[in-house]
């Protein structure tokens, strides 16, 4: 017969277990799992600081332009978005947006930016969240601009040619420090960069292309997703190179912490009490 107190002791290394099991699966779940969504605000219009609004409520307030605002949660549904200059009621809107679809469990960015005949626009984008092979990163191109088609290069090779407003392009590649540049399409005629575009492993780098050929202010804006490959790292959430991960192996030893504690504390209080009855 198995002594009540072995009872006790199996029964709580199991309660342990759970709850370290039912923190990491939660941590772990994917974002698809959600009801809300990550989105990015990226603001691509040269010159003209805005304040944003979403369904009515003021979310941003003097957003710069070449900046990137988020990730916010949003929940899935229809939403009206409008752009202001800094103080002025949504009723004046230079820019709005009426019923954007959200969708669940996606992670979105969501571009104010120059058309190709330059006029401002909003263009949402779905961000490539899976996977990417060790040692590999992934990187994106966002035409986004008041410009002609475009070729981008990578280390003097062409790796996206005949890119057009309001168009993408993506590409899995070795992770490591390239140095990009932007030319004319079928060119060698260099509009943007070069630059150095450090491409660290486990992420997607997204570059806009922003501003006007014709007023010379072409630049980019830089989002990165983190914890895309190997051992996941992140929960993917959009940034302008500035946000922090917010991933499972952030909780994974908070979660296996836990577990253990959870175990501990009940070893002890069982120890506790067979010291007391043998007294």
């Amino acid at each position: 017969m198995v002594p009540s107190w072995t009872k006790r002791i199996v029964a709580s290394l199991a309660i342990g277990f759970v709850a370290a099991a039912t923190v990491l699966l939660g941590s772990a779940l994917p974002a698809s799992a959600a009801d809300t969504s990550s989105v990015s605000i990226v603001h691509g219009i040269p010159g003209q600081p805005v304040d944003v609004y979403v369904n009515g409520a003021k979310t941003l307030t003097n957003f710069q332009p070449a900046t990137i605002a988020g990730p916010l949660d949003l929940k899935a549904g229809s939403y009206d978005v409008a752009l202001t200059k800094p103080g002025e009621p949504v009723s004046a809107a230079i820019l709005s947006a009426q019923g954007l679809a959200v969708p669940a469990g996606k992670n979105l960015s969501l571009v104010a930016h120059l058309n190709a005949s330059g006029k401002p626009t909003l263009t949402a984008f779905v961000n490539d969240t899976s996977a990417v092979g060790a040692g590999k990163a992934r990187i994106v191109v966002r035409h986004t601009a008041a410009a002609p088609a475009v070729d981008v290069r990578a280390n003097g090779q062409t790796i996206f040619s005949g890119l057009t407003n309001p168009n993408e392009a993506s590409a899995v590649v070795p992770a490591g420090t390239y140095k990009a540049d932007v030319v004319l399409a079928g060119t060698s005629t260099v509009v943007i960069g070069p630059a150095s575009l450090d491409l660290a492993a486990g992420t997607s780098t997204i570059v806009y292309a922003i501003g006007s050929a014709s007023d010379k202010s072409l630049t980019v804006v830089v989002q990165t997703i983190r914890g895309l490959g190997g051992a996941p790292s992140g929960v993917p959430a959009g940034t302008g190179g500035l946000a922090a991960d917010h991933g499972p192996s952030a909780w994974w030893p908070l979660s296996l912490a836990a577990g253990a504690l959870l175990i501990i504390g009940g070893g002890a209080r069982l120890a506790l009490t067979r010291r007391r009855t043998r007294t």
